[in-house]
């Protein structure tokens, strides 16, 4: 792989230049970081408690946890035809008088017990712990100075990122946030709307009329509205009669993921950075998590990046934080951790990275505890293994509802994964990557969110790590028959085996070939059974 000179110059190369940058707002931290590609590659080392860490555990939660009905509930309200829509309609009214708005003032989170879920938290392995800060929704869930929209004015009335914080510092966490507000401008528009058919057909959503003044003597005295629903930028002109094409309308405008600032906008992006210093100075994350295709808004990302990078060097005498986005180009990820949203890897890369996934919807829905369909602790242990294997982390979303509280069926998830980190841990904490991650029959495809179509593992898929000169193999699916690992025969390792210890329980019988060497488990060996292999010059 080429090293970090040659990314340097290939980001020098490609004009990324501190002079092209806009002003430095006012309190942006200073430091030997600047705002460029090239400075953040020039600076730029993953953090050791990161690479040690590899388990994560993330609290993505916020208003649109209240009505139970999944992921994305604040734009899909707006559009006729969907079901969150007809749910909206059924329980809080139409959109025209009754939007999110609404719904982030019923977010109360009066069953929220942070310590206590922290504590579930750290026996299932977490050693971060990060908090959602700002969705797409557009309520900032923190103490903040730039946006009135934010969990002390509205729902909660209290500090829920600022709680948080304690309560992962206070357990012995690294503590992180993550940012998804620059795509709020785009993701709203749909509130501006209207209905396609039916008797109110052609009558504006709430976003469309409500402004400053209509607040007086509500619950929202004050607030401005638009400063939530970001204003009229891709609006759906008059006229559309079908939902088909206002559906249309939308997929084709608003519905893509856009990562520029509103046409026209620019202070959306300046204020977007603003929230964004003050998030990281008020509660000095560890970790911080973008939801964006390497920096949002170009310039006022790389400026975002360079403040959180000087902040640290003054918290910790150094970088010591990881900043993560996506899709990144191969040079950035020498200035940034790259993030896999639900996806695979199918090879071992040479530098940290994380993916991120959820064992439901990333919001609550409560048709997952009904149907019983969450991802099971064995899934997650699977893709923790593989994970760590091929140099990654693994953070994982466990939804809670509006009041705070998290499902039966999550206890029970959180509580077997307890079960095995009390074992299998020693093979996931602290490890580096062996000279190859593993083998077995799956293939995987590379990819952001591309776990709807995976089939799941099977028998004879392991994967390595090592540890203070031993090698852990993890058996994704726990052999019914002797297993034949190639990756272990005499012709493929250093060393020669002298023993092998079934985690959790005694010696493994075993036979070392030139060409594998087959291993024989007991019936009993429980999911995700791991061996720690010992020998001379073998890790």
């Amino acid at each position: 792989m080429p090293d970090r000179r040659t990314f340097l110059a290939a980001a020098i190369a490609a004009g990324a230049s501190v002079r092209a940058l806009a002003s430095a707002p006012e309190g942006m931290a200073a430091g030997p970081v600047e705002p460029s590609w090239n400075s953040l590659i020039a600076n730029y080392r993953y953090p050791d408690w990161f690479r040690d860490a590899k388990f994560g555990i993330w609290s993505h939660w916020g208003p649109q946890a209240v009505p139970e009905q999944g992921d994305w509930y604040g734009r899909f309200l707006y559009m006729q035809g969907h079901p969150m829509y007809e749910h909206h309609l059924r329980t809080y009214g139409h959109p025209a008088q009754t939007g999110m708005m609404d719904i982030h003032n019923l977010w109360k989170a009066d069953k929220w017990d942070p310590e206590g879920l922290m504590q579930r938290f750290v026996k299932a392995g977490a050693k971060y712990f990060v908090s959602l800060a700002c969705h797409h929704d557009n309520l900032d869930c923190f103490d903040s100075s730039h946006h009135a929209w934010n969990a002390m004015r509205v729902g909660p009335k209290r500090d829920v990122v600022g709680t948080w914080e304690k309560a992962a510092r206070a357990a012995g966490l690294k503590f992180g946030v993550s940012n998804h507000a620059s795509h709020a401008w785009h993701w709203y528009q749909p509130a501006y709307a209207y209905d396609a058919e039916g008797p109110r057909k052609g009558e504006r959503y709430d976003a469309y009329w409500l402004g400053k003044a209509d607040g007086a003597g509500q619950w929202w005295d004050g607030l401005d509205p638009q400063e939530l629903y970001t204003g009229r930028h891709m609006v759906a002109p008059d006229g559309i009669d079908s939902i088909d094409a206002m559906n249309d309308w939308h997929d084709k405008h608003d519905g893509q993921w856009i990562e520029t600032a509103p046409p026209g906008d620019e202070a959306f992006a300046r204020q977007w950075l603003l929230r964004q210093m003050d998030l990281v100075s008020r509660y000095k994350p560890d970790f911080c998590y973008f939801d964006n295709y390497e920096l949002p808004f170009g310039r006022y990302g790389l400026m975002a990046a360079a403040d959180y990078y000087n902040r640290s060097i003054g918290w910790h005498g150094k970088i010591d934080v990881v900043l993560t986005a996506k899709q990144l180009q191969a040079h950035a990820r020498f200035g940034l951790v790259q993030d896999v949203e639900r996806g695979f890897t199918d090879h071992l890369w040479d530098e940290p990275w994380q993916t991120d996934t959820c064992i439901g919807d990333w919001f609550y829905n409560r048709s997952r505890f009904t149907q019983k369909n969450y991802a099971s602790a064995e899934a997650v242990l699977q893709r923790l293994a593989d994970v760590v294997s091929k140099n990654g982390n693994l953070l994982l979303s466990i939804p809670q509802r509006g009041d705070g509280t998290i499902d039966s069926e999550e206890e029970k998830i959180l509580d077997d994964l307890a079960a095995w980190m009390a074992v299998g841990g020693e093979a996931i904490f602290g490890t580096r990557p062996w000279h190859v991650f593993g083998e077995g029959p799956t293939e995987l495809q590379t990819g952001m969110k591309n776990e709807e179509g995976f089939k799941g593992f099977a028998e004879g898929d392991v994967r390595f790590t090592v540890k203070d000169g031993a090698l852990y193999m993890l058996a994704l699916v726990p052999p019914a028959k002797p297993l034949s690992v190639r990756a272990l025969g005499r012709r493929r390792m250093k060393g020669e085996i002298a023993r092998v210890t079934r985690l959790g329980g005694g010696p493994v019988h075993f036979r070392q070939s030139a060409d594998a060497t087959v291993l024989e488990f007991p019936r009993s060996a429980g999911v995700v059974p791991v061996v720690k292999i010992e020998g001379q010059g073998i890790a």
